[in-house]
């Protein structure tokens, strides 16, 4: 049976063959290691074959006793074998194919979890586009090199999601095109063409602190021409002139247009996915009414 296996190891030399010698004298073979270097010491990551009867117990005694300490030990699959540069190369192919997908597809590389929980995992956060952060949570704690890591992967999907959205139709609009007037009501924000509803925005008004739930479509028709991100816009400055201090949207966790719209609408959002539902919660509290 697969494990994985982390450890922080003494940096000194020696350490990595006397574990490696305890692990081959208890039968357990190690199909790969990595090594994320710290200031005094060295976390090392073990991918390990054990017994199919031995418990994760056993396998952190034997780390122990080579000089390992804060042991964590996981059961694991085949995908603990594939290549790690090759994973994040996928993983950035499958962000830009699916923006809405960051939540998931970063806390599958890095053996995390997007849902809080009772426990005390680490947090690691990342930011997109300066304003929207993403939050995945694990035990083990995240070492810097993989901070470092979600940094430099965070900042190439923002600047390639970035390039991708189309600014709102008053910077693109050429000659002839239809642009939508945008008209506000108490809890709405329509944006018309030629006095039809291309989209809209809503709010819904909620009591004390709670964040006020958004609900926002364009027309497919009029997709990737701005309008959705106005909307945001308009209808974040609506619910902020009404009293909110943070609004929630929800959205199904496949639709690909969520990440970008909020990237462009350029406010500080969370983001989380949680089974099939994504959902973005923005603070308006900064916002200029």
């Amino acid at each position: 049976m697969l494990w994985r296996v982390r450890a922080d190891l003494p940096d000194r030399p020696g350490t990595l063959a006397g574990l490696a010698s305890a692990c081959g004298d208890a039968g357990v073979d190690i199909k790969r290691v990595r090594i994320f270097p710290g200031a005094d010491h060295v976390t090392d990551e073990f991918v390990i074959f054990a017994p199919e009867e031995w418990a994760a117990d056993r396998i952190a005694e034997i780390f122990a006793t080579a000089g390992g300490i804060g042991i964590s030990v996981i059961r694991s699959g085949p995908a603990a074998l594939e290549d790690q540069p090759t994973r994040y190369v996928q993983a950035v192919r499958e962000i830009v194919a699916n923006p809405a997908s960051f939540p998931d597809v970063v806390a599958h590389l890095f053996d995390a979890d997007v849902a809080p929980s009772d426990g005390d995992e680490d947090v690691l956060e990342m930011v997109l586009g300066t304003t929207t952060t993403i939050q995945i949570r694990r035990d083990p704690a995240f070492t810097p090199v993989e901070r470092q890591r979600a940094a430099a992967l965070a900042e190439l999907v923002g600047e390639v999601l970035a390039a991708q959205t189309v600014p709102a139709p008053a910077q693109t609009g050429t000659s002839g095109d239809a642009e939508p007037d945008y008209v506000r009501s108490e809890t709405q924000v329509s944006a018309l063409v030629g006095g039809r509803v291309a989209g809209q925005a809503s709010i819904e008004v909620c009591e004390g602190e709670e964040p006020w739930p958004v609900d926002l479509w364009v027309d497919p028709s009029w997709h990737r021409r701005g309008i959705g991100t106005r909307l945001l816009a308009d209808i974040a400055r609506l619910a902020r002139s009404r009293g909110a201090e943070e609004i929630v949207l929800t959205a199904p966790s496949d639709t690909q247009a969520v990440l970008p719209m909020v990237l462009a609408a350029g406010m500080r959002g969370r983001i989380r996915m949680a089974g099939e539902t994504l959902t973005v919660r923005i603070a308006v509290t900064d916002l200029r009414v």
